[in-house]
């Protein structure tokens, strides 16, 4: 199986992180659990968990907090619907700092961190990932007291960081970079406001072989995303090649009386950057209504 470049892998900002990802992907290829019985026997957690989190208590089940909504079989290994949902409002009272999107058994296990603020309202997120093998998906949540909880689901779907991309490399070339910013602030003033950030781009992972040069893709994704409103931090994501082709994030923020700006910068492996803005006012419904865990585009 072919590793990504370790020097793109690099321009990552996950810190110290980047290292121990790096260093387990380069590791011998573990025996791998195939059933979803005990979260906590999966050695690629284990050794995930002492990176990251050394010494601190996880709490499981993480009910009243955090939930993690995935299917437990794909239909697509290249599109896996992945859903994190807060229990509680984002308030000066209580809040979630941060949320860690593992996948145990992908090449790089640390699929995605998510920061959040009071201006988003809901610590909460949509995405679609690739699964490379039978998995346990985690989704661990910091709260402003410093607690960690987790919420844990079983996905069986395999070959998923391999599956050949869903668009011409020519076609998606053309669209590099190119943003769709949307948010539904119909609630009003105040009010949790579900936006979605839409980015063409290939993400490729760096394991799939071009059958014309017997070459390997080199390794290319959105690896930062910074959103804010009106000029305020609202969501911020280190990203890794895990997350789908076309990357797509919904997510919430609150809005305005006065309206405002909400702003997308993107930055990907290659240190290429991108921006998207859309001016919002609260009523206006130009949202989405779907959710992508459903499988709706």
């Amino acid at each position: 199986m072919h590793k990504p470049d370790s020097r793109s892998l690099s321009r990552r900002t996950f810190g110290s992180l980047a290292g121990a990802v790096a260093l387990m992907s380069s590791a011998p290829v573990l025996a791998q659990l195939k059933s979803g019985d005990n979260p906590e026997a999966s050695e690629r957690w284990q050794q995930v968990r002492k990176s990251l989190f050394a010494g601190r208590q996880i709490k499981t089940p993480a009910d009243g907090v955090i939930a993690l909504e995935a299917p437990l079989r794909a239909e697509d290994a290249a599109i896996v619907p992945i859903a994190i949902r807060s229990a509680f409002a984002q308030s000066p009272q209580r809040s979630i700092r941060k949320v860690w999107l593992i996948i145990d058994n992908n090449p790089s296990p640390v699929s995605a961190v998510f920061s959040y603020t009071l201006a988003s309202g809901k610590a909460d997120i949509e995405t679609r990932v690739r699964i490379d093998e039978y998995t346990h998906v985690r989704a661990i949540a910091e709260t402003d007291d410093g607690q960690l909880w987790m919420s844990t689901r079983w996905v069986k779907a395999s070959g998923g960081c391999s599956a050949p991309p869903g668009k011409d490399p020519a076609a998606a070339r053309a669209t590099l970079g190119q943003m769709r910013l949307r948010a539904d602030t119909s609630g009003g003033a105040a009010q949790p406001a579900l936006a979605q950030l839409m980015i063409s781009h290939p993400n490729d992972s760096g394991m799939v072989m071009d059958q014309f040069t017997r070459q390997f893709t080199p390794p290319h994704f959105v690896r930062r995303v910074d959103v804010s409103y009106a000029g305020e931090p609202v969501l911020s994501a280190d990203l890794d090649f895990s997350i789908s082709e076309n990357p797509n994030l919904r997510f919430w923020f609150v809005p305005r009386e006065a309206g405002g700006e909400l702003r997308a910068e993107v930055v990907d492996s290659n240190e290429l950057r991108f921006q998207n803005s859309v001016a919002l006012r609260p009523g206006s419904a130009d949202g989405p209504r779907q959710s992508l865990v459903q499988g709706k585009p």
